[in-house]
């Protein structure tokens, strides 16, 4: 009875994640979530719309919304790096 159920008490999420391959997936969602929220949050602060972004972007309303859209994490850094830049932050990537 000592054997160890797998998804038992004791597991992670994580765990279960890395397990099933999905940990990578999750993890870049997450970011992308936050990311999407803090400019959000940032573009509400200093009163920048969508098209108002677009414009200081250089680029369109249908990429902006790509940028804040939390379930799009196939926008590229650069561009979520002007889009920091936009509203007076920097983007900060690290290894782990």
């Amino acid at each position: 009875m000592n054997e160890e159920v797998k998804g038992g008490a004791g597991s992670t999420v994580e765990s279960w994640l890395e397990e099933e391959g999905l940990l990578e997936e999750a993890n870049a969602a997450a970011i992308k979530s936050v990311l999407a929220w803090q400019l959000r949050e940032e573009m509400r602060t200093r009163g920048i719309t969508k098209t108002r972004m677009a414009e200081l972007l250089h680029s369109s309303r249908t990429q902006v919304d790509r940028i804040l859209d939390p379930d799009n994490v196939g926008v590229s850094f650069d561009m979520m790096n002007r889009a920091a830049k936009v509203v007076g932050r920097k983007l900060r990537i690290e290894l782990v």
